[in-house]
């Protein structure tokens, strides 16, 4: 059996490894520091450890933002967005992935195309069609929107690792009496799981964190998302950062939690789609 030296060249990289630990954790300990003290001691000792923490920032940011509101229009577009993404993506990712004629390989090319274009090109004609479909903020538009630009990235990833599966499993059921669409729906998306959890965090991230689509769709109504509310907080309360932080704090940790569930899904989808 071969045994591994702790060497110099080992004690570096360690190093360099706790270095890099630490420039990306500052960030997040200035953020909850900040968050837990009062003006007068973040304006003395800004990065020191806050004695005695208080609570009071947050009751503030929640009921001053209005979060809880737009903590709810951000679930409600995201969730609906990740349904419709999924089970688009999915099946018509199986349908590329298995068919070998030249109609689902210029459909397939197609599809990339979408992921090369940026969206910002279309986002004129795209409010046009909105509002004359009287779309203009309510939670329909914005899932149709994020539908729509989000599924050739995730049809990209799903075809990946579809590929990579046997046909098998598919084959056997037919075999036994299953039509295509049942050979899918109990065979073949169980086996998805990983790619699935990719498919998931990685749109969910973007439909959560996105600012610029919710403003121009949802600015001034009722449905407007976690990131346009804190916007407009930031603006109202720069002055006093305790509850500006404590608002960016309850604005992350719903999407950072659902990241720190699903976060091993992220490489193995991915590991097992370059596979193939």
């Amino acid at each position: 059996m071969t045994h591994l030296r702790y060497g110099f060249r080992t004690f570096v990289l360690e190093l360099v490894m706790i270095a890099a630990g630490l420039a990306f954790l500052f960030p997040v300990y200035a953020l909850i520091t900040l968050s837990l003290k009062g003006s007068q001691e973040i304006a003395s000792s800004p990065l020191a450890p806050p004695i005695p923490p208080t609570g009071a920032n947050y009751s503030s940011a929640w009921s001053s933002a209005s979060l809880g509101s737009a903590l709810l229009n951000s679930t409600v577009i995201a969730v609906a967005g990740l349904v419709c993404l999924i089970g688009l993506g999915s099946f018509a990712a199986y349908f590329l992935a298995r068919c070998a004629s030249r109609l689902g390989y210029t459909l397939y090319v197609l599809f990339l195309l979408g992921i090369v274009l940026p969206f910002q090109l279309g986002m004129i004609p795209l409010f046009k069609l909105v509002d004359q479909m009287g779309l203009l903020g309510t939670y329909q538009g914005m899932i149709i929107f994020y539908t729509g630009i989000q599924l050739p990235f995730t049809i990209f990833l799903y075809t990946g690792f579809i590929r990579a599966l046997p046909r098998d499993y598919a084959n056997a059921a037919m075999i036994d009496g299953a039509s295509h669409l049942q050979a899918f729906t109990r065979v073949v998306f169980p086996l998805l799981r990983p790619i699935t959890g990719t498919v998931l965090i990685l749109n969910a991230v973007f439909i959560w964190n996105d600012f610029f689509t919710p403003l121009l769709y949802l600015g001034g109504s009722a449905r407007e998302t976690v990131p346009v509310r804190v916007f407009a907080f930031v603006g109202q309360y720069v002055s006093d950062y305790g509850i500006v932080f404590a608002g960016l704090v309850l604005a992350a940790l719903p999407i950072l939690a659902v990241f720190l569930v699903l976060q091993r899904y992220v490489i193995r989808g991915f590991a097992s789609g370059l596979k193939g």
